[in-house]
């Protein structure tokens, strides 16, 4: 008998077995600090921040408060023509944690309408500088930037555009993938040293097949963060921030799962030492207790943006969402920031990320079907052998198993990806990890 009876015959669930999910539900329906309560009253450690999203635990008070607070002042506000305060203190905030001249902030509600908010950017800023035939884009093999047809496009995970490819943008090309299995298997809180350059192929191959003076943008996230924590070869980012500079190529890096402390710092973009040219945020921004997402811009984008029309009364960029800096969603974005700077979470990242990555290695490393580990900032992943002609079964089995022992970690194709709040002990770090460890055994 549940504690809480639930009718699931109408909710579609997203990126889920869904036959699956109606034989075995996984219902949360409470949470405070690192755990959830299942429908079934269980208690669950939440080992992912929930996605990514939930980085200074659950149930955070001074959110909860500001949001209420917000509520009670101004609810909603259009962002076409108009503002609200909140939008303006958030924006501002964010621009100061952002590096370089990364100041001009546009919001959205996801990840995935940052991804197509920073290419119609990109576009347009090229249109506006009299460059409009730069319309080519380049991502890069199992990249994520969303679900919208752009995001999708420059991405580069097989399994989210093969039923779609024949709507995805035609110009657009995808450099090689930045796992080395072979050499770098195992990696622990250090960049992956390459023997080659990966990027050649992008100066010898793509571009010279495309021509530079045709690309726009190149978009990247700084870790591969949804195919399964796969990290940059040691250079790579600052190599492609010179080939950028090098044939006025716009950098975008995508950042909505290193942004906001995932790497001990600011963004990703701190941790490599490497300014992109935008940068789209989103999940961590609200605690994720309420949708934002955002792309912030250099000044010289914005500047040249501000040129390409002469008519005051005209629009210089076609673009935006309803719920474009939405003053409720505003209102958590500061009380989270207010947090993460109050209780210096992104240092506490910074310190429990080696604390991850010992555990993770000293307790999976050699066991059955385990083929890679790989851990940097507070995340990491365990790689495991697909089964032959059932690639994912194995993970996803783990992931199950790992639930019903009260623990929440994440599949991620063949990978097993830990991902959990600031806020984690050793000892759950200790509990998450040896949960896995146990369910990894009993799916030898």
């Amino acid at each position: 008998m549940t504690a809480h009876p639930i009718n699931m015959d109408h909710q579609w669930l997203p990126f889920t077995p869904n036959k699956q999910f109606q034989a075995d539900p996984r219902v949360m329906v409470a949470a405070d600090g690192m755990h959830f309560t299942t429908h079934d009253g269980r208690q669950v450690i939440d080992g992912i921040s929930s996605l990514w999203c939930v980085t200074a635990g659950h149930n955070r008070k001074p959110i909860n408060e500001a949001i209420k607070k917000q509520l009670d002042t101004l609810d909603y506000a259009t962002a076409f023509s108009i503002s609200n305060d909140k939008a303006f203190e958030a924006a501002h905030m964010i621009a100061q944690l952002a590096p370089g001249d990364l100041n001009k902030v546009l919001f959205c509600s996801s990840g995935s309408e940052a991804a197509d908010t920073a290419l119609k950017v990109a576009l347009a800023y090229h249109r506006a500088r009299g460059e409009g035939h730069r319309n080519i884009f380049i991502g890069r093999e199992k990249g994520y930037h969303g679900v919208n047809f752009g995001g999708m496009s420059v991405g580069g995970l097989p399994a989210n555009r093969k039923v779609y490819g024949a709507q995805l943008l035609p110009r657009v090309d995808h450099m090689r993938f930045i796992h080395d299995p072979v050499h770098n298997a195992y990696i622990h809180n250090q960049e992956p040293v390459w023997h080659e350059d990966p990027l050649v192929e992008l100066e010898t191959r793509i571009l010279a097949l495309h021509d530079p003076s045709n690309v726009a943008a190149i978009m990247v996230e700084p870790v591969a963060g949804s195919a399964g924590w796969y990290l940059p070869p040691q250079g790579y980012l600052k190599r492609l921030r010179e080939i950028c500079d090098k044939h006025g190529i716009l950098l975008i890096f995508d950042e909505v799962i290193t942004g906001f402390g995932r790497m001990g710092t600011n963004f990703g973009a701190d941790y490599y030492g490497v300014v992109p040219d935008m940068l789209n945020f989103a999940k961590g921004v609200t605690n994720g207790v309420i949708p934002l997402g955002g792309v912030i811009c250099r000044d010289a984008i914005y500047n040249a943006m501000m040129h390409a029309t002469s008519q005051e009364h005209v629009a210089e960029f076609f673009h935006g969402y309803t719920y474009s800096g939405h003053p409720v969603a505003c209102a958590a974005a500061i009380a989270t920031l207010n947090l993460f700077k109050e209780e210096d979470l992104f240092a506490r990242a910074n310190t429990m990320a080696p604390v991850l990555g010992d555990a993770m290695h000293a307790a999976l490393k050699g066991l059955p079907n385990v083929i890679g580990i790989r851990t940097l900032g507070l995340a990491g992943a365990v790689e495991l052998a697909p089964m032959p002609g059932s690639p994912g079964k194995r993970a996803f089995e783990v992931f199950l198993d790992c639930f019903h022992k009260g623990v929440l970690v994440r599949s991620a194709g063949d990978n097993l990806v830990v991902c959990p709040a600031f806020t984690v002990s050793a000892a759950q770090i200790d509990q998450i990890v040896g949960t896995l460890a146990d369910s990894i055994r009993k799916h030898a």
